[in-house]
């Protein structure tokens, strides 16, 4: 039977005992007996129940100082990974959630183009009814309602463009042929050529409303009128081209 109880619990190794402290030493300064405590050749073992009780508590305090800054490491370690795994998995989500932002408003922003442009077209579909309206509304004789004269009056061509000119379109008609011809039927440009009650140019496009267009102003207002419609949409839209223009 061993002479300590404690022999059989704990073993250290000769150069554990000298890393944890130089405990050897220690207790060697502690008592002034050299003999009590030897430093064991490598490789050999010091039992830890053959040192004084104090060194003993001093071997188990460094071993457990150890053992917890060992724990203390590791466990420092493995949050250290645990946070930049963390961290590149919220980077991740982040650049998900960002990428489907951007796309997100990008269609967004496409659906509010197309409303838009719809919208627009919309407006667009709405004046020109408006515009037909007023053109179809009023007055529509024709250039054979009216028999050719040798010459005509300022007084007579307008009377002829009341009747043949919507009259929601008339002012505007009239404000235009002011300006290209003061209702002169045979005014010609000396610079252009342009020619009649329109200033068509070369005056010869008025043949297609009638081989009289030099003589007869109803021939004249008759290709004026389709040619403000078919241009601009109506002689209202012609004339504020006119005025932002200078001309039409």
């Amino acid at each position: 039977m061993s002479r300590n109880p404690v022999r059989g619990f704990a073993v250290v190794s000769a150069t554990a005992v000298t890393a944890i402290g130089s405990v050897v030493g220690v207790a060697q300064a502690g008592t002034g007996r050299p003999g009590d405590v030897a430093q064991a050749p490598a490789g050999d073992s010091v039992l830890l129940a053959d040192l004084p009780l104090g060194e003993q508590a001093q071997v188990r305090s460094a071993a457990l100082g150890r053992q917890a800054q060992a724990q203390a490491v590791a466990a420092d370690t493995t949050a250290r990974k645990s946070a930049e795994e963390a961290a590149r998995i919220k980077a991740a989500e982040d650049a998900v959630a960002k990428q489907k932002a951007a796309a997100d408003e990008a269609e967004a922003k496409k659906e509010a183009e197309e409303r838009a442009k719809a919208a627009e077209r919309e407006a667009g579909q709405a004046q020109a009814r408006t515009r037909s309206a007023t053109a179809d509304s009023g007055p529509t004789a024709s250039a054979s309602d009216f028999p050719q004269q040798a010459s005509y009056t300022v007084a007579e061509v307008q009377a002829i463009a009341r009747q043949m000119v919507p009259s929601g379109q008339f002012q505007c008609f009239s404000n235009i042929v002011d300006h290209e011809s003061t209702w002169n039927y045979r005014a010609v440009n000396p610079s252009s050529g342009a020619y009649g009650l329109v200033q068509a140019y070369p005056g010869s496009k008025m043949s297609s409303a009638g081989a009289d267009w030099r003589t007869n102003p109803a021939t004249q207002i008759k290709w004026g009128l389709n040619y403000m419609n078919e241009r601009y949409g109506s002689p209202c839209d012609a004339w504020a081209f006119w005025q932002a223009n200078g001309s039409y």
